[in-house]
């Protein structure tokens, strides 16, 4: 099954990126319900490997986050993929990834190396976009360059399942784990 561990973002955040979203010209949004914060990438895993993963996450302490929206990016420079709101910077949070990918490995999983770059993803794009589009898209970030909303609290971060259906992917929390404890 296909997995990640992520932030879930309080409510008045999701709001607030909602209607950001409604104003985004192009690409197909991701639905509200989908919004969140990526830590880890799982990829593909057994049920056996999430098991194992999920014990060593149980005994896992690390203190709540103060997080913060801080402006809008894309990813694929030269053919955008996704529009992304970006989170400023955060030593906390680059420690709670590093943490995780750790307690991830010793409970024996091996994960892909990649650059951690906290988002949250707002809309994709599945083909290239057309010049109109890309003038759209530009003026949209322009326009939004700074953007800054309330910072808000995590106090705890979610297993998820990706489900991919006809119409996107479907996000299903398996397991809640607090931050609080150091």
């Amino acid at each position: 099954m296909r997995a990640f561990l992520a932030l879930p973002l309080p409510d008045p955040i999701v709001t607030d990126l909602e209607r950001l979203q409604q104003s985004i010209p192009c690409g197909r949004l991701v639905p509200a319900e989908n919004l969140h914060l990526t830590l880890v990438f799982l990829d593909e895993r057994s049920e056996t490997e999430l098991e194992e993963m999920h014990f060593a996450l149980e005994t896992f302490r690390a203190p709540a986050l103060e997080l913060r929206v801080n402006g809008l990016d894309i990813f694929g420079a030269q053919i955008p993929t996704s529009l992304h709101a970006t989170i400023a910077p955060n030593p906390s949070l680059n420690t709670l990834h590093q943490r995780l990918r750790a307690a991830l490995h010793g409970a024996g999983l091996v994960l892909e190396r990649s650059r951690f770059r906290p988002h949250i993803t707002l809309a994709r794009f599945s083909n290239p976009l057309s010049i109109d589009q890309t003038a759209k898209l530009g003026r949209f970030l322009q326009a939004r360059a700074d953007l800054a909303l309330p910072a808000f609290k995590a106090t705890g971060f979610t297993l998820f399942e990706s489900l991919r259906t006809k119409d996107g992917p479907v996000y299903e929390a398996l397991a809640d784990y607090p931050l609080s404890g150091a």
